[in-house]
């Protein structure tokens, strides 16, 4: 089964084609949020690079958060958009998961830390199980400092992963057995959600397209921004 593979949750965008055989094509880019202008060009772009139509396509598999609010909304309408066209299922796959896979090689806890910008962070816990990462807490919102002390409460080695743990890296960096990942591991992959949702399909954990939901752990900027300025009157 061949798998289009959408992501848009972070500050870049991206999106890849693949299947059993692996990834055939993918395309990421930094878009300093113009995902709508950016992430239809990428898929025709890798249909073409992978030499495929899109009746050989068997399902969509699509980052639906957390993450920022702007982004996450494209890829879940391009997503649903295409899925409904074309009569596909769908495949719903958490932007922190997408961050801690690649890093599955790996015997420490595995941290994953998005910026979720106003001075906080999307965060997860994981663990490497055999085939993949399994979750040991389950997704929340909080600063760079409560993450540091949950991290402590841990006490053994921990691979923090992610744009978050990258933008602060002075908090993490005093921590004992804390190790910060590379530039590589700061965003999330479409091409490590072509392996996740591959495995998901084989076991037909479908949605439908309609009932596809987005986790945005928290209200847009700009309505927060309203309703502080209604409470200030």
């Amino acid at each position: 089964m061949l798998i289009l593979a959408i992501e848009t949750a972070s500050s870049q965008a991206g999106c890849a084609i693949g299947g059993h055989e692996g990834v055939l094509a993918s395309a990421h880019s930094g878009i300093n949020g113009r995902h709508a202008e950016s992430i239809s060009p990428q898929i025709a772009f890798i249909k073409e690079q992978a030499g495929i139509n899109y009746s050989e396509l068997g399902a969509i598999a699509v980052d639906i958060g957390p993450g920022l609010f702007t982004g996450l909304r494209v890829g879940v309408a391009t997503a649903i958009s295409i899925a409904h066209a074309l009569t596909l299922p769908v495949i719903g796959i958490s932007s922190l998961d997408l961050l801690a896979f690649p890093a599955r090689w790996t015997s420490r806890l595995i941290v994953s830390a998005m910026d979720a910008r106003r001075g906080e962070l999307f965060t997860a816990l994981f663990r490497r199980v055999p085939g993949g990462i399994q979750r040991v807490r389950d997704t929340n919102v909080c600063t760079a400092e409560d993450l540091a002390a949950e991290i402590q409460t841990f006490d053994e080695p921990s691979l923090l992963v992610g744009d978050g743990a990258l933008r602060y890296a002075e908090v993490f960096e005093s921590l004992g057995r804390v190790e910060l990942a590379e530039q590589g591991l700061a965003h999330p992959s479409a091409r490590a959600m072509v392996q996740l949702a591959h495995a998901r399909a084989m076991r037909e954990e479908f949605v439908k397209p309609w009932d596809l939901e987005p986790i945005y752990l928290r209200k847009p900027d700009a309505e927060i921004n309203w309703s502080t300025r209604n409470d200030s009157k």
